[in-house]
């Protein structure tokens, strides 16, 4: 299996296309990398270097693997954070035309732009970009609760209104979901879920809240759960799967003590991952 991913790039740790491939190769798929930035690190620490480039600079790659032949074959498309529309056009342009040489191709987009407590930290005009054309030509999407609320353009405070924002959101086009760093009126103390929904049904996992939230995590995220999705077919069984490995990652981080995740501590993990959390069927 082959998958294109359109993402931020970083020499020191984990975020973006630094965080997604390694855990695709290692569950045995090839995962082409098309880099939207390289810098030294990710932007949290507050300093980093490196150049940030241009969407004709990205085309002429997506070009160029097209020109391999490889394009045709992709099994997905695979995006996350999105600096700015014109990177916005490269995606929807590639996906666009990876659609066209394999119809079967699926778009999987993490639309990233922000979170609890720290609200938007996007540039403005790209949550919009995501809400009205990016996440309308998705098949699947992996928003965190907070974007969740804004796709649907709503406060959900209930496991039933998570639901129906989902279902507003997946009646303008994507037909998977996957909500991470879920907190209801309903979610105990310490714990957090995450719910994935699909035409075949809804689920949610519950685990315990770990004292560490690093970067990365959602790049991961992303890509674990499109990888067992399409080698499934199953949301419930992506969902168990993502969870298990994202929280076996967790655990190695603290272990380590470290700031960046430790992706390859926890390969093992990322291989095999266990049936450490079942998924709970909502509807």
């Amino acid at each position: 299996m082959e998958l294109l991913t359109i993402q931020s790039s970083v020499a020191f740790g984990h975020v973006g296309n630094s965080a997604a491939v390694f855990p695709l190769q290692r569950l045995g798929i090839e995962a082409w990398a098309v880099n939207t930035v390289h810098f030294s690190n990710h932007t949290g620490y507050g300093e980093w270097r490196g150049p940030l480039l241009s969407a004709d600079d990205l085309r002429e790659v997506v070009r160029g693997v097209e020109e391999r032949g490889a394009l045709a074959r992709v099994a997905a498309v695979l995006s996350g954070y999105q600096g700015g529309e014109e990177v916005g056009d490269v995606v929807l342009e590639t996906v666009a035309r990876a659609k066209q040489l394999n119809p079967a191709s699926v778009y999987c987009c993490d639309p990233v732009m922000g979170d609890v407590g720290r609200g938007m930290f996007v540039r403005p005009g790209i949550p919009e970009l995501m809400r009205d054309r990016v996440v309308p030509a998705a098949d699947v999407i992996t928003p965190n609760h907070f974007e969740l609320d804004f796709l649907a353009g709503t406060a959900t405070r209930t496991v039933a209104e998570l639901l129906a924002a989902v279902d507003a959101v997946r009646d303008r086009g994507p037909r998977t979901v996957l909500v991470t760093s879920v907190l209801t009126e309903e979610t105990p103390a310490g714990q957090v879920d995450v719910v994935a929904v699909s035409d075949a049904g809804a689920w949610s996992v519950r685990t315990p809240l770990l004292p560490i939230s690093p970067n990365g995590c959602g790049d991961v995220t992303a890509a674990v759960f499109l990888a067992h999705l399409l080698r499934t077919g199953d949301a419930a069984v992506a969902l168990q799967r993502v969870t298990s490995t994202v929280f076996g990652i967790l655990e190695e981080t603290i272990a380590a003590g470290t700031r960046e995740i430790q992706l390859v501590a926890a390969q093992d993990v990322i291989a095999d991952p266990p049936q450490r959390f079942e998924p709970t069927r909502l509807r």
